[in-house]
């Protein structure tokens, strides 16, 4: 499995195991010991918000943060 593909599994797991929403640096830190980098952590967690496999909101003043959480977490 390419390492991309990997990393985006690994990322979705993260989340979707999570029982609260995370903190993009909460899964750049989960996935970290991957050798992912900040830069791919926030691409996959983008793709996978794009294809609607995760959802993700941008809160916060000024800079904000991204926070994420599974797909059918508040149904």
């Amino acid at each position: 499995m390419p390492y991309e593909d990997q990393l985006e599994k690994t990322i979705l797991s993260v989340v979707e195991k999570a029982d609260q929403p995370l903190e993009t640096k909460e899964i750049e830190w989960m996935v970290k010991n991957k050798g992912a980098t900040r830069i791919k952590v926030i691409y996959r967690l983008n793709n996978l918000r794009g294809k609607g496999d995760i959802k993700g909101k941008f809160v916060g003043p000024g800079k904000g943060v991204w926070i994420w959480w599974k797909k059918n977490a508040f149904v």
